[in-house]
């Protein structure tokens, strides 16, 4: 079996489901704007920048707004999603991450993260996992938001590894994207008609093992 050096993780919706904190935050400042806005719509934000989510939803509702109001709009959009996130607990962690984190550690595969959320430290250390990666990139590290690869190269750069050593993990198909710009290997995971760019796809981390680096 060969085996990657690492695997680099993203965060929302791979190790923790942060995509209901997300849809509340963001209803909050749609319906402040009367603009009619969906779980479904909320899904097309996966991987997507804070300031990039904002204006999609401006253009849902037709409507613009300047650098300045759009910047006062996340602020508080992210106000509200910092308070639910900060309430996690270890119970918010996805079936299987923690198990599957335990034996890429036995095996002596580096673990890292590459997340564009700036909030990535208060989620980590509210479900207790701040410690369990070597590396972690998030969006306070990076220039360029999902699908570009900056975030998994530098996780790759800061493990002294190359792209072809590790292997990515993603839920979003910005995620993949940025994957697949970077030279890795991907693991979507989710649904493998919204991934299928994504080297392999799995519905969940539950009761995954090492042999799924044979199907890559």
């Amino acid at each position: 079996m060969t085996l990657p050096k690492a695997c680099i993780f993203d965060l929302d919706g791979v190790i923790v489901d942060t995509v209901p904190a997300h849809f509340v935050a963001w209803k909050a400042m749609a319906d402040e704007l009367n603009i009619p806005f969906t779980e479904i719509d909320n899904e097309q934000l996966k991987g997507v920048s804070r300031t990039e989510s904002m204006r999609r939803i401006l253009e849902m509702g037709g409507m613009t707004k300047s650098a300045s109001e759009i910047e006062e709009l996340t602020t508080r959009k992210n106000h509200i999603y910092v308070d639910i996130i900060s309430k996690m607990t270890p119970n918010d962690i996805l079936p299987g991450v923690v198990e599957f984190l335990d034996l890429l550690k036995d095996n002596d595969i580096a673990i890292a993260l590459g997340s564009s959320s700036k909030n990535a430290p208060v989620i980590l250390k509210a479900v207790g996992l701040s410690d369990r990666f070597e590396v972690a990139v998030d969006g306070n590290h990076i220039s360029h938001s999902k699908p570009h690869p900056e975030v998994f190269l530098l996780g790759a750069d800061q493990l002294g590894l190359s792209p072809a050593d590790c292997v990515v993990f993603e839920d979003a198909i910005s995620g993949v994207q940025a994957a697949k710009r970077g030279n890795f290997k991907c693991i979507g995971v989710g649904e493998s008609d919204i991934l299928h760019e994504a080297d392999l796809v799995i519905p969940d981390m539950k009761a995954i093992d090492l042999s799924i680096f044979n199907q890559l």
